[in-house]
Formats: C-alpha cells, sequence, structure tokens
C-alpha cells in the first residue's frame, strides 16, 4: 500500500498534545492497575494528519465513486444535510438540557415523527432506534409485547421469507422467537401454500421484505398479509427498500403493521462507516402504546400568543428504552433537511428515477449474465455472476475485477437464494453516463472471463490492497497497532 502503519514512524519521546499541569493534587495509582509498557505510537500532530490524509486518499467514497451495492443504497449525500446539522442550535444541544431550552431541536423531531407517519401511512413513529437492524428488534419486541400483552403467550413463531433481508433471522431469534423459513415461489414472490401452512395459532408475525432482496415487488402481498391477519399474526415490514416506494405505495395501507425506516437508504444521512445510524420504527394504530420510549409529543398545548410545548412522553404500554436518550438527533437533522428539500412530489421522483435506472441498467446487462427472475424489477436487481462455459470464475471474481476498472463490486453471495449472486442498485442519484459505463465494464469483463479468466482470478492487479486471505483476515483479526502477537495472546 505504501503508507507505513503508525509504529514504524513512531519516534521515542515524540508528542502531539501537552496536557496541561493538573490542578489538584497528584495521587499515585495502584500498583495493579499501572502498565509498565504502554506501546502507543509516538508522533507528532503534523505527523499524524500527514498519515490519516493519506490513508483517506486510499478510500472510495460514494464523493469520488458510484457504488452499485444492492441492498445498501449508497447514494449521495447533499451537503446541505451537513450544513444543517452542524448549525450551533443542533450540533452544540445536550440531551440532558431542560425541554424549554431545546424546543427548536424538539420541533424538528416532532415534524419528522409526522412526516414519517405520513410517508408510510402510519399511527406513531419512534426516532430511537440507532440503526435498522435495530429497528428490527423494536418492531419484534414490539409485536412480542402486543402478544403478551393480549394474553396470547403461544404465539412465538415469526415467519421469515427466504428472500427477506440476511438480518431478520438473527433479531427474530434475540427477542426469543422461534424462526421458520417461508420458500419463493418460481416468480420470487412468498409461496402462498407454503405461507398458508405455517398459519396457525403459534403464529407471532411475518417479517416482510417488499420489495424483496431479490428486488422484485410481491404480486401477492395483498394476499400474504390477509393470511397472516386472518392466523392472528402480525406483519412487520423491513423498510430498507423504502427507496423504491417513496410516494408510490404507503406500507400501512397494504396492512403493515409496524415497520422500520433506513434513514440512511432512504433519506441521505450518511453510512458513517457503521454508525452513527438511525432506524425509526412506524406501527398501526393498535401498536402505539408499545412504542418505546420516550418519543416526542406536545406537553401544552399552544394558542394564539404561545406555540405549543414539546417534550417526551412515555407511551402506555412502552417497552422500554431502546438506546440512551432520543435517537442519534444529528442523522434526524440530516433526514429532516432532505425530505424537507424534495417535498412530496421529490420524493416520489426519487423513486421513480431509482427504479427507471436499475431496470435501464437491468436491460442493459441481462443478455450476457443471467437474470434468474426475468421480471420488471424494483430499485434493485439481482444476477448469477457465473456461466456454464466459464466454470472457474465466480462473482468475486468479478466483483475484484470491477476494482480494477475504479467500480466499487456489487452486493456479492446475497440473496442466498440465487448462486453466485451480483446484488446491483443503481440509486436515482447516478446519472445515465455513469450507468452506461458501469454496464460496458461488466460486459467487457464477461468477455475476459471467457477469454482471459486468470485476468480475473488473480484480480485486483490495480488497487493499493491485492486479493486478502478472507478466511485468514476473518480468523486472525489484528485490532491493535504495534503489539506484538504475543502479547495479543
Amino acid at each position: 500500500m505504501g503508507e507505513p502503519q503508525l509504529s514504524e514512524i513512531s519516534v521515542p519521546g515524540r508528542q502531539g498534545i501537552r496536557y496541561p499541569q493538573p490542578d489538584v493534587p497528584c495521587t499515585d495509582l495502584p500498583a495493579g492497575l499501572v502498565r509498565q509498557e504502554l506501546p502507543l505510537p509516538e508522533m507528532s500532530e503534523l505527523d499524524v494528519i500527514r498519515h490519516f490524509t493519506r490513508l483517506s486518499q486510499l478510500n472510495y467514497s460514494i464523493d469520488t465513486g458510484y457504488y452499485p451495492l444492492g441492498s445498501c443504497t449508497m447514494k449521495y449525500n447533499p451537503k446541505i444535510n451537513e450544513e444543517t446539522a452542524r448549525l450551533p442550535g443542533f450540533a452544540f444541544s445536550h440531551p440532558l438540557q431542560p425541554v424549554d431550552t431545546v424546543q427548536g431541536n424538539l420541533v424538528l423531531m416532532y415534524t419528522l415523527q409526522e412526516w414519517l407517519k405520513e410517508i408510510g401511512g402510519f399511527a406513531g413513529v419512534t426516532l430511537q432506534p440507532a440503526a435498522g437492524v435495530h429497528g428490527e428488534l423494536t418492531g419484534v419486541l414490539i409485536i412480542r409485547a402486543y402478544h403478551h400483552h393480549r394474553g396470547d403467550d403461544a404465539r412465538d413463531k415469526i415467519l421469515i421469507p427466504d428472500s427477506a433481508h440476511g438480518t431478520n433471522p438473527a433479531t427474530s431469534a434475540m427477542s426469543g422467537m422461534r424462526v421458520v423459513e417461508i420458500k419463493s415461489d418460481a416468480r420470487g414472490n412468498i409461496d402462498l401454500e407454503a405461507l398458508r401452512a405455517e398459519c396457525d395459532h403459534t403464529l407471532a408475525g411475518l417479517m416482510l421484505t417488499n420489495p424483496n432482496t431479490l428486488g422484485l415487488f410481491d404480486e401477492h402481498v395483498k394476499e400474504v398479509i390477509e393470511l397472516v391477519h386472518s392466523a392472528g399474526g402480525l406483519v412487520y415490514g423491513d423498510g430498507a427498500n423504502m427507496n423504491a416506494l417513496l410516494g408510490i405505495v404507503r406500507p400501512g395501507d397494504l396492512g403493515i403493521d409496524v415497520l422500520h425506516y433506513n434513514l440512511h437508504k432512504t433519506f441521505s444521512t450518511p453510512h458513517g462507516g457503521g454508525g452513527p445510524g438511525s432506524g425509526p420504527v412506524g406501527v398501526a394504530a393498535h401498536l402505539v402504546d408499545f412504542l418505546p420510549a420516550p418519543i416526542v409529543g406536545i406537553i401544552e398545548q399552544g394558542d394564539d400568543e404561545l406555540p405549543p410545548l414539546y417534550g417526551l412522553v412515555t407511551p402506555k404500554h412502552s417497552i422500554g428504552r431502546m438506546k440512551a436518550f432520543h435517537g442519534h438527533f444529528g442523522m434526524m437533522v440530516r433526514a429532516f433537511t432532505y425530505i424537507a428539500m424534495h417535498g412530496p412530489d421529490g420524493l416520489r421522483k426519487i423513486s421513480e428515477y431509482a427504479v427507471l435506472n436499475a431496470n435501464y441498467l437491468m436491460a442493459l446487462l441481462k443478455d450476457t449474465y443471467h437474470l434468474p427472475y426475468n421480471r420488471v424489477c424494483m430499485h434493485e436487481f439481482v444476477l448469477e455472476g457465473r456461466w456454464a462455459d466459464a466454470p472457474e470464475i465466480h462473482a468475486l471474481d468479478i466483483a475484484k475485477r470491477l476494482m480494477d476498472y475504479k467500480f466499487h463490486p456489487p452486493t456479492n453471495y446475497f440473496p442466498l437464494i440465487v448462486h453466485e449472486a451480483l446484488m446491483i442498485e443503481p440509486t436515482e442519484t447516478e446519472s445515465k453516463e455513469t450507468l452506461d459505463l458501469f454496464a460496458q465494464t461488466l460486459l467487457k469483463i464477461a468477455e475476459e472471463a471467457h477469454t482471459n479468466p486468470e485476468l480475473l482470478k488473480e484480480a485486483p492487479h490495480d488497487t493499493p490492497v491485492g486479493r486478502l486471505d478472507e478466511i485468514k483476515a476473518a480468523k486472525e483479526l489484528v485490532l491493535c497497532c504495534g503489539v506484538s502477537a504475543e502479547d495479543r495472546s
């Protein structure tokens, strides 16, 4: 890669910070708490800045290139979002401040709740969950609490289609539920007969990803929801794919009982390298009393002279806190800005262009790459990264070769029901020129797979880091800098 590690450029005695003299008496720490050695790098501030700046220039980012990651929705984050999130009244407030000192913040949160209610067709929304998967867990816990409150303790089964997001089984299991997989039919929909066979008195709910991870809108979604409801179960909607539905379909109108939003996927807040995120949850009227606390509400009505007083309220049968304080406020500001900037018509156009871009790209590729479900897709689609006449080539090889052409790879090997899956999501923010170049590159790689397969097997050739031993990397993690293997053990 060319950039040395911090331990290699460390110079004994060099400092990047000078601590002030203590204004209290110094006291020795207990001997058992004192390390004899602390192998941290010793560097000046300038050395640190240059090191990490050089590393950042090796990174791939949405500001420098196209991300076709299916199921991740890596779209451009408008810089106005960052401007509003950095306004002093937002950036420098604290969640423990008295409510009368942060009315602007609470108004923003309340308004965002109301907007998300309207967008999804729900009666209540919590902004507290810290990420999409956290929202999933919140939703399943709400379903469980609803059944327990009714004394229906036999309902311990959650149905999850094989085309659902891969986190759904984990969040269900963590909530104490029993997970049962439901197969897809030949067109990529939920198999109705398989679903009907599991709709019994133990059914707590179904976790429905729609559009699913194949990028397909379930053609029988109303019947699916009716089957679950008729058996006394509830329907959880995985809202990670709302980027295909904005202004077109409201999940609550379909009969979805509870749904999480991914603010980063749909409303352009940053992924943030794993966080912070935000996964608000919307619920139908019969679940409002079970929302986690606190949520923002009006605690004193206004009049002609004074605005309402906003504060934090606890629903009657709340499942409790899912996170400290109120969630990741900075993400809420960014999402609020995005929604306000686009308005209802603009939000609908976001989905229309996302669907248009996906179908355009799919049409360019499907004659060269096998399309297992040849239907009009929504915001993403799944190809097979293999050919019968090039058996040594796998989806991973195609992904690695894309890096040589300065493209981030698509999602690999997901969903599991497609062998050698390449899951591609162009989003609404990419231009036709970018999509054309990406398609041309994939077509060229397909040609290389047949004429020079070793070129793909050894890729990438032109990146700061070559192909990693992924099994070794997963099993032998090195999480410390400048610490020997002996010390780590």
